[in-house]
This record gives structure tokens, sequence and C-alpha cells, in this order.
């Protein structure tokens, strides 16, 4: 229960930094790039080198930075085919999740293992 309550008040306090600056930067369309994802990821990892460790950190770190490559292809896949073919969101979405998971396991294999 305790651990669950410290989760939750690094959660929210780091979610609410990031909000701050998110609303700080101009244009707002950044201010959804600080809302979430990072600042969750960054208190996962807080907690998990207080209760695991710092090497168990680094793999989880390193998995996170994996994650945000592939799906960093992902879209940038998605954006490029749908200006340059006009095809519909929901088709090019669901079509390019396979190529997601391919660079997630690839990098996985070659730098994670």
């Amino acid at each position: 229960m305790t651990e669950l309550l410290v989760r939750f008040l690094i959660g929210g306090l780091v979610v609410s930094v990031f909000a701050v600056v998110g609303d700080l930067l101009k244009p707002k369309s950044f201010a959804g790039l600080f809302g979430a994802a990072p600042s969750v990821a960054l208190a996962t990892l807080g907690l998990t080198v207080a209760r695991e460790g710092p090497f168990y950190a680094a793999t989880e770190a390193h998995s996170m930075m994996a994650g945000a490559i592939a799906f960093f292809v992902y879209a940038s896949f998605v954006s490029w085919s749908m200006m340059r073919y006009k095809t519909k969101a929901f088709l090019v979405t669901l079509c390019a999740i396979p190529m997601w998971l391919g660079v997630a396991l690839g990098l996985w294999r070659v730098w994670l293992t």
C-alpha cells in the first residue's frame, strides 16, 4: 500500500511539473509532448532505481528508448503515408502496426540482448 501511495504522489508531482513546462512553451501544440509519457517514464525510472537498483533501471531505460525509436518510425511512416497518398487514418495505422512491432523487436534483438 505504501508503494502505491509513493507511486501516486511521485507520478502526480512529475506529471504536474511537466504540464506546467508544457503550458509555458509556445506553440501550445508542444504541451501534449510534456503531458504524460516523459513524466510517467521518469517517475517509473525513479521508483525502479529505488526498488531494484541502477543496473535494472538502466535496462528499463534502454527498453524505453527502443520503444520510443520504434514509435517514432511508426508515427513518421503513418504521417508520411497519410500526407502522400491521402489514405484513411484507420487503414494506415492498422497496417503500420506490424512495422512498429518489427522495428521494436529488431531493436530489442540487436541492442537489448
